[in-house]
C-alpha cells in the first residue's frame, strides 16, 4: 500500500492534534482496524474513515481517500471515547 499527503497538511495537523501522518499511515497495518465511509466530509470526493491503532499504541482515526491507488491521507488524530468503543466493538 502507497500513501500521499500534503506535506504543509501533515505539519498543520501534527501541530493541531499531535499525530504525525508517519504515525497515521501504520494503523492501515492493524488487522483490527475498522473503516467506513466519511459521508459528511465526501463533498468532491469519496473519503473515509480509519479507526485504528497504530505502532505507538495510539488509537487514531485517520481521514482519507483514494487517488490513483495511493491512499491519500488528509488527517489524522486521537480517537474520542465513542470511536474506542466501536473500535473495541468490532462496528
Amino acid at each position: 500500500m502507497k500513501f500521499q499527503w500534503d506535506s504543509n497538511k501533515a505539519s498543520s495537523n501534527a501541530k493541531k492534534h499531535g499525530v504525525s501522518f508517519e504515525e497515521a499511515v501504520t494503523v492501515f497495518g492493524d488487522p483490527l482496524a475498522i473503516t467506513i465511509s466519511d459521508h459528511d466530509h465526501s463533498v468532491g470526493e469519496f473519503r473515509l474513515l480509519t479507526i485504528g491503532q497504530s505502532k505507538l499504541q495510539r488509537l487514531l482515526v485517520v481521514s482519507h481517500t483514494e487517488r490513483e491507488g495511493e491512499v491519500r491521507l488528509i488527517s489524522a488524530r486521537l480517537a474520542t471515547r465513542q470511536e474506542r468503543k466501536s473500535y473495541e466493538s468490532g462496528t
